[in-house]
């Protein structure tokens, strides 16, 4: 008998399954969320250059997880999701920063089989409560049911586990943020923030960039951090270099960014052609951009 179009093909992939087919397809679990279970850190990494082929490159190499940049990257929404089909090939956990606040951004994002939104510069309360219901169904949220490749990557019952798969990340990168920690700290559902630390830098009168030792900045961490353990919301970072990465997990972030896609084709690069012309290893480029 030819084949006949199921509820799944006609509501977008998030009609009830076929008994067949159900336990093969069960929710996939977010390895962010199971790192944190087992009491591990994340290693997480960056993807700014538009190409599934990078992505899935990057992908094979083995981070816990990849953040497919929309705001700083060169990247729109039909490259994000052939980025995320590129993730798919491995078992790292795909998660993408939104280009701002936006229901639309972030809810596109999560259909498309993000497992976690990182959102730029929340900075209060009400940012915080509007982006977190972004990320849930009703009756945590207001996001649209309409997961139509989440349901593929995810599962058939993704819609039923949602919830509980996405990680919500918000950005702390202001003083304004730093004056209102314990109130987006305490947002219900907020699962993690993630310091941005160029545009905290900046706002707090320095100049841009990351991995700063400085004792302002040491400090504005420590106060993060404390926020967090009050509160128990997972703390991440942006780092550049490994050490300074495995500096901050021994501060007490549990997610931490090292470099980029970017960011290690220009290193190897730089060190590649530095040393076939001077004979001398390159130092580390200076850049003002963390990516």
């Amino acid at each position: 008998m030819p084949g006949r179009l199921t509820l799944v093909g006609l509501a977008g992939g998030i009609g009830a399954p076929s008994p067949k087919t159900q336990e093969e397809h069960m929710a996939r679990p977010n390895g962010v969320r199971e790192a944190w279970r087992e009491g591990r850190a994340v290693i997480n990494s960056w993807l700014g250059i538009p190409s599934s082929f990078s992505a899935e490159v990057m992908a094979s190499m083995g981070w816990d997880s990849l953040v497919v940049d929309m705001q700083h990257g060169m990247i729109d929404y039909q490259m994000m999701v052939t980025m995320l089909q590129g993730i798919s090939t491995t078992n790292v956990t795909p998660l993408v920063r939104v280009p701002w606040n936006d229901p639309a951004h972030i809810q596109k994002a999560l259909d498309a089989g993000a497992y976690g939104i990182v959102c730029p510069m929340i900075n209060n309360r009400a940012e915080a409560e509007k982006f977190v219901g972004s990320c849930r169904y009703a009756p945590l949220g207001y996001r649209s049911s309409g997961p139509i490749r989440a349901s593929l990557y995810g599962g058939a019952d993704y819609h039923a586990k949602a919830n509980d798969i996405v990680v919500a990340f918000g950005m702390i990168e202001t003083q304004e943020a730093l004056d209102n920690l314990d109130a987006i700290l305490s947002t219900p559902g907020l699962d993690a923030i993630y310091v941005g630390p160029s545009d905290l830098s900046i706002s707090l009168g320095y100049a841009p960039g990351g991995d700063k030792p400085d004792e302002w900045m040491m400090a504005a961490l420590q106060k993060v951090l404390d926020g967090c353990k009050r509160h128990k919301v997972q703390p991440g970072i942006h780092c550049g270099a490994p050490s300074y990465a495995k500096k901050m997990i021994e501060m007490g972030f549990t997610f931490v960014t090292i470099g980029g896609d970017n960011r290690f084709m220009t290193m190897g690069g730089q060190a590649a052609l530095q040393e076939m012309r001077s004979g001398a290893a390159a130092p580390a480029p200076k850049s003002s951009s963390p990516y």
